[in-house]
């Protein structure tokens, strides 16, 4: 079926093509006619099978045929997501589906200035894309209403769980009226998940796309044994090998990844973090770059990667394994999207065997690994542009003795 054949409006038909879409997706084809006739569904679908749209189109089409339109005193659709990035991102999609429409989609995030939000949201918004800090922040300033809610969105609900939003949903149900059709998205489902799922949701349509291989099969993986503080060679060699590709880096922690960047800067390679430390619109201002290919190297945590949708990315570099084994699903997720075909490489290090064990038993199969002679992983070492851990100490220690013989000459002149 085309989308030419769903009895939505002309206006999101319209939209629908611009984005390229002439059939639905497995996700989209088995959501869209019960979100159509106002059920409640319980979607589990992993990244990249075109989620998003599977319940932005049916809404947009929705709050174009509803009669009250842009009403400054609440919006109708909540849209409910864990992270910044993952809301400009669906933003995008809603905006593209709402292009020849009147309806009002808008953004609401932390990390950026109040004011311009408070003005946009007077002018009214119908469709709220929303994380929970900045929402309850208007919410509680009186800038916000949320009694004209007639649909609630809740996109990777497991996110949302693994970094503590519970309460903030459970705070969200007390301040939209109770009838209301509700969607709930999560990649996985856990009995967790499930909970929560069916606190919210009303004899609800269950939708999963899970096939046996949570791996897209457009992308090929493997892993890697690396020492730990030989992860940064390697970064360099297999860079040096892609030149002027997308590649996207997974570490662990925010520190990690400003060290990685550090690395790469010292033997002449541009590459750019994006994570929880890095304010609003540095964050932009580096996935604007990565995107329009003006930097090729991201190095990026889990939390601030979790939906974010570059076109093109050739590579994901698992730097550190991730402790959540579902991550790693979703990090290989941003190669080999839509029809394209990508590639996966994991460093894992003597004390990461155990996360490793764990991600293939996530899997339910081994990871292929790509095994390197003692010869193959020196030679890496060697072509490396930074200077060998002895040199550089040994650097260390001349700068060191130098600055203590310029402060000795000059106590010897003040004598």
């Amino acid at each position: 079926m085309k989308f030419s054949n769903y009895p939505i409006t002309e206006e999101v038909k319209r939209g629908v093509e611009g984005l390229g879409f002439q059939k639905p997706t497995d996700i989209q084809f088995k959501s869209i006619p019960s979100i159509l006739n106002g059920e409640d569904v319980l979607g589990i679908a992993q990244t990249g099978t075109g989620k998003t749209a599977a319940f932005a189109i049916p809404i947009v089409h929705k709050v174009q045929t509803q009669s009250i339109k842009g009403r400054k005193d609440g919006v109708r659709c909540l849209v409910m997501v864990p992270t910044r990035e993952l809301a400009q991102q669906i933003q995008l999609v809603f905006n593209k589906i709402a292009k020849y429409t009147t309806v009002k989609i808008y953004a609401l995030t932390g990390g950026v200035d109040q004011d311009p939000q408070i003005h946009k949201l007077n002018k009214g918004v119908d469709i709220l894309i929303t994380t929970p800090g900045r929402m309850f922040d208007l919410i509680a300033q009186g800038y916000l209403s949320l009694h004209r809610v007639n649909t609630l969105i809740l996109d990777e609900a497991d996110r949302m769980l693994d970094l503590g939003f519970y309460k903030d949903i459970q705070d969200v149900l007390k301040r939209i009226p109770k009838k209301r059709q509700t969607l709930f998205f999560s990649a996985t489902i856990n009995p967790k998940i499930k909970k929560l799922a069916y606190s919210l949701v009303n004899n609800a349509i269950r939708i999963q796309i899970s096939p046996k291989d949570p791996v897209s099969k457009n992308v090929t993986h493997f892993v890697s044994l690396i020492e730990m503080d030989d992860k940064r060679f390697f970064l360099e060699n297999i860079v040096s090998q892609h030149e002027g590709k997308k590649i996207m880096v997974f570490v662990r922690t925010q520190v990690r990844a400003e060290r990685v960047v550090a690395a790469m800067d010292r033997v002449g390679i541009n590459a750019l973090t994006i994570h929880g430390g890095k304010d609003q619109k540095d964050r932009n201002t580096a996935l604007k770059k990565f995107k329009e290919n003006e930097v090729s190297l991201l190095i990026a945590t889990d939390v601030t990667a979790r939906g974010v949708d570059v076109p093109n990315v050739e590579l994901v570099v698992n730097y550190d394994l991730p402790e959540i084994p579902e991550n790693y699903v979703h990090r290989i997720g941003r190669t080999g999207r839509g029809k394209a075909k990508g590639n996966a490489v994991s460093f894992v290090a003597q004390n990461e065997l155990d996360l490793l064990i764990a991600i293939e038993k996530f899997l339910g199969k081994k990871i292929p690994q790509m095994e390197l002679s003692k010869r193959e992983y020196q030679t890496v070492l060697d072509l490396s542009n930074e200077k060998s851990l002895g040199d550089l100490l040994d650097q260390i220690e001349f700068e060191e003795e130098n600055e203590r013989n310029i402060k000795n000459k000059k106590r010897r002149k003040k004598k």
